[in-house]
């Protein structure tokens, strides 16, 4: 039986770079996205440049039921999953009490509840067969959740408890699980109002970048991989700077410049 990888978000960023670099390592793929136009032509390119499988699935994953039906029909079409990204995801900016209470709650459900369904149900399988790799993307902000990133910061702190348990229950099952933590990425997900805010001093980082460490954690790594050092060195932070100074200056960092 071919054995497939399993990329969801994969249509643009981090997934869509992930995708291409497996792709490249002649690795098959099922991917997953919201848009199917996109899916289909990542599919014919990637097809007719290195040769591979490649699958598809139309899902909107911002409901929790679309993830459980992304599982039943991939089983009814006998694919073989070995390795699982959890990549899709999304965030939002501003003030808590101004922001959209529709839209947080559909980031809870993608962030946070599409992720779960996917782990378990394919976990379960793997275990089963003593053999797989899922990676769960999470984000700097895991370490430092930021105000006025409340609902995001949260679901990505979620992420980080959630694989670090996960990881330790799966110990000695032959499945290994893993967790990435890229911090300011170059994608659609950093609005122009977030771009005004001291966050963006620095260069977000290349997508591209962030998934060459991606696939490498993913096919090789254990444990927690956050991308770039200066980034590690950031998520050391909140262990030797007290909370009520390092809240102060993380929402300097995140405030609108004036």
């Amino acid at each position: 039986m071919k054995e497939y990888i399993l990329l969801t978000g994969a249509s643009s960023g981090i997934g869509y770079e992930m995708a291409n670099q497996l792709a490249a390592k002649s690795l098959n793929l099922i991917l997953v996205a919201r848009t199917e136009t996109k899916l289909q032509q990542m599919q014919t390119e990637l097809t007719n440049k290195y040769g591979i499988l490649v699958r598809y699935f139309v899902a909107d994953l911002f409901d929790v039921n679309a993830a459980k039906d992304l599982y039943k029909n991939i089983q009814q079409e006998n694919l073989l999953v070995t390795h699982l990204v959890n990549n899709a995801g999304v965030g939002n900016y501003g003030n808590f009490i101004e922001t959209s209470l529709e839209e947080e709650l559909s980031m809870i459900e993608l962030n946070i509840s599409s992720l779960v369904v996917l782990t378990k149900l394919f976990a379960k399988d793997m275990v089963s067969r003593k053999s797989g790799r899922i990676m769960n993307i999470g984000s700097l902000l895991s370490f430092l959740p930021f105000p006025y990133f409340a609902v995001y910061s949260s679901t990505k702190a979620f992420v980080k408890a959630f694989s670090e348990t996960l990881a330790a229950e799966l110990d000695g099952t032959g499945v290994i699980l893993t967790s990435l933590y890229p911090g300011t990425v170059d994608t659609g997900f950093t609005t122009e109002k977030m771009q005004s805010t001291n966050l963006h001093k620095t260069k977000p980082m290349h997508p591209k970048v962030v998934a060459a460490q991606g696939v490498k954690h993913l096919l090789h790594g254990k444990g927690k991989k956050v991308v770039g050092f200066q980034n590690w060195l950031n998520s050391k932070l909140s262990s030797f700077v007290p909370d009520l100074i390092m809240m102060k200056i993380k929402k300097n960092l995140a405030s609108i410049k004036s």
